[in-house]
């Protein structure tokens, strides 16, 4: 056997048991940094099969970073995971997949490490869903030494890696002074009349700004009776954008608009920011056409390898704009079931979607390969993202 029908061959013999333990995720769904049962079952794994593991990184409990060095010199390869599910509707976005895709391809690539030299790593990321552990991760330095990072993520579709936007994430609060609404109206100063008029602003703001901005938000506290003047209100936004300088100067933008509501009003104004910024993923071209030839070697069509979408913001992001990366969409379901559904949840655990979570490990390590055994590649896939840097 050459050296990719052993990486396949050795994923195929461990095939079993990874469904085995996708399943289990897929059924025990835990949000994020809750995922004990997930992150001690993958590292467990991992660990079996030669892995040295670390767990609990930068205090974040369900962490984890699994190694193998073959001892040799050679290109570090980092695997990310993701396992963390839904609010109610489990792994509607098929992060049990994700987490297995990558377990998978570790083990088969480690199964031709001793010949290639290097090091395979493979990053257990939780609460991508909410507040992404890859962005303390990336701010600590923890990718920096790695080669390439890749991750592949299931849809209805085969997508080659694209972009995300860049995201920040803003709370405002809002206090004023309660009155009776009826009886004694001049004394009170209305937090309520704040956030309204942060919501108008940032409306009248829209035309203003470049098509790819993306600014939403809520109320997520507005008052408690029609006959008492509020005296606190809150509302919590997201602002996003295609690269983080603009997202830097929508966020700014947005934050004066509530300072100047607050004065409207009368109120006085207090801005948080409860999760982690994102920065947009910058998709490494060299080693995306790389995998994609991988895919199309064993058996998709190029035509049905679509152009990489938007698809929101990922704490992906964060790690590619340190080291080349790439977040293909793989084919796990024939139906165009939307992500975040109950129908792609239910879909993403049949039999089909297992079996495409094997394929798609077995595409990630014969990447990993390409670029171990090829220097050339992976000089290119250097100069692109040094080029993208500067």
């Amino acid at each position: 056997m050459n050296a990719k029908e052993r990486i396949a061959h050795a994923i195929d013999q461990n095939a079993d048991e990874l469904k085995h333990i996708s399943r289990y995720i897929g059924q025990n769904p835990e949000l994020g940094n809750e995922e004990y049962k997930a992150s001690a079952r993958l590292s467990s794994y991992l660990e079996s099969h030669g892995f040295t593991v670390e767990r609990g990184i930068l205090s974040i409990e369900t962490s984890f970073i699994g190694t193998y060095d073959s001892g040799k010199p050679g290109p570090t390869i980092a695997f990310l995971c993701e396992y963390d599910a839904l609010p109610d509707i489990g792994h509607a976005c098929g992060h049990h997949l994700i987490c297995t895709m990558s377990i998978g391809a570790a083990i088969g690539l480690k199964d031709v490490l001793e010949e290639t030299g290097g090091v395979i790593r493979v990053y257990g990321t939780p609460a991508e869903e909410t507040n992404g552990a890859k962005v303390p991760m990336a701010d600590a330095g923890m990718f920096d030494d790695c080669d390439i990072a890749m991750m592949a993520h299931p849809f209805h579709r085969y997508e080659q890696s694209g972009t995300s936007l860049a995201m920040d994430s803003l709370q405002f609060e809002f206090h004023g002074r309660t009155a009776h609404a009826a009886a004694a109206p001049h004394e009170g100063i209305n937090a309520l009349d704040a956030v309204i008029q942060l919501f108008n602003g940032i409306n009248a703001m829209r035309q203003q700004v470049r098509s790819d901005a993306r600014i939403h938000g809520v109320i997520t506290s507005g008052g408690k009776a029609p006959n008492i003047i509020p005296d606190y209100t809150a509302a919590s936004f997201y602002v996003r954008s295609g690269d983080r300088p603009y997202t830097n100067e929508l966020t700014a933008r947005v934050k004066q608009i509530a300072e100047g509501a607050a004065m409207q009003a009368g109120c006085t104004l207090r801005i948080s920011q409860e999760d982690y910024s994102y920065d947009e993923l910058r998709t490494n071209e060299a080693l995306c056409q790389t995998f994609n030839r991988n895919l199309i070697e064993n058996g998709v069509a190029a035509q049905d390898i679509h152009i990489g979408q938007d698809h929101g913001s990922l704490d992906l992001g964060n790690v590619s704009v340190r080291v080349p990366s790439i977040h293909a969409y793989m084919q796990v379901t024939n139906e165009p079931h939307a992500l975040h559904t109950i129908p792609f949840r239910d879909a993403a655990m049949e039999p089909l979607a297992l079996d495409r979570m094997i394929f798609t490990g077995k595409m990630l390590a014969y990447t990993a390969y390409d670029v171990l055994v090829n220097p050339e590649l992976l000089k290119n896939i250097r100069t692109e993202f040094a080029a993208i840097q500067s």
